[in-house]
Parts: structure tokens; sequence; C-alpha cells
């Protein structure tokens, strides 16, 4: 009895802790980057190579073509440590990389799919962990840029999006948010 009423006490405490917890607005939300107001954005993938950011899609080159261009993306002289201390040292307070782009490329290691940095480049090796251990190590807030819905190489990702009178249209919506799921269940930059 006295152990029932010891988790029930247990229970009433976290909840009323989970409960009494505001809900932020996007407004309070984004108030730390409104003020921080200075950071990086790093656009790098796969379109590096050739030089344009959509390329794939703008120059239509074929999927089989494209991967092609996988084997020569080998960042070899990526220094993680020193990018984030050269934001920190300029005052920059937060980065943003492309994870995944629109080509659908991640720059990091998933079973989801062999399209990403450690399957189909020489390099083999996540690119992410190592940029979230330095911005952990400097004090820079680190953010993803996935694009979910734009995936030109993989099952149900759409090349464009057509905006109809209910909202945006994805003709295969259920599979590539299936495939979103996928991925984030198979990195986490804290472990």
């Amino acid at each position: 009895m006295k152990k029932s009423i010891i988790a029930l006490t247990v229970l009433i405490i976290i909840g009323q802790s989970i409960f009494a917890q505001k809900v932020l607005t996007r407004d309070e939300r984004m108030a730390w980057w409104r003020e921080a107001r200075f950071g990086m954005f790093i656009h790098w993938g796969v379109y590096a190579v050739p030089a344009g950011e959509r390329i794939m899609n703008r120059g239509k080159i074929p999927v089989a073509e494209y991967k092609e261009i996988a084997k020569q993306f080998n960042p070899v002289k990526y220094d993680p440590d020193s990018w984030v201390r050269m934001a920190k040292d300029a005052g920059m307070k937060y980065i943003v990389i492309t994870s995944k782009h629109h080509d659908g490329f991640a720059l990091f290691e998933t079973k989801a799919s062999k399209w990403n940095i450690v399957d189909a480049t020489p390099y083999g090796k996540d690119l992410l962990k190592p940029l979230a251990e330095a911005c952990k190590k400097y004090g820079i807030r680190l953010g993803f840029y996935y694009s979910q819905d734009q995936d030109w190489v993989n099952p149900g990702g759409s090349a464009m999006r057509r905006l109809t009178k209910e909202g945006w249209a994805n003709p295969d919506s259920a599979r590539i948010d299936a495939y979103t799921k996928a991925h984030r269940g198979h990195w986490d930059p804290a472990q």
C-alpha cells in the first residue's frame, strides 16, 4: 500500500510539472533567433561538385547520372571544429546546414536509403555528427535544413510542388512522410 501511494504521488508530481509547462507561442520560440541575429547557413552536398544547388532539377540530369556525381564528393579537408570556431570568433550564434536537400542526398548515415554520405561517396563518414559535437563544444546552436517533400531522387518525392486551392499538393505525401520518419529514426547528433 505504501509503495502504491508513493508511486501515485510521483505520477501526480510528474503530471503537474508536464501540464504546468507553458506552451510557447511561435514568437516566443523564435525570440532567441531574433536576439542572435547573426549565424551561418551552410548549403552543401553532392550538388557542390557540379556547382549548382538545384542543378539536378534545372539541368534535367537523370537520377542515375546524378548519382554518379556522388562518387566525386569526397570532402577530405572537412574540419568542422575550425568551421565552428571561425563562426564563434566572428560572433555567430548559430549554424544551419542542409542535412538533406532537394536532391534527396543525406549528409548523415541512414538505413532509410543508400543515397547518403556514408554509402554513396568515397568519404564514407557522417558529416553532421562531428559538426554537432563542435557546435556543442563552442556553444553554437545547430539547426538542420531537411527538404521533406521535394525529393528528386527517392520514390514519392515531388520535383516541384503545386499550389492548389486547398494548399500545397503532393501526389504521394503519405509515402514521403514515412520516408522522412525513417530518416529521423536513424540519426541523432546527441549519440
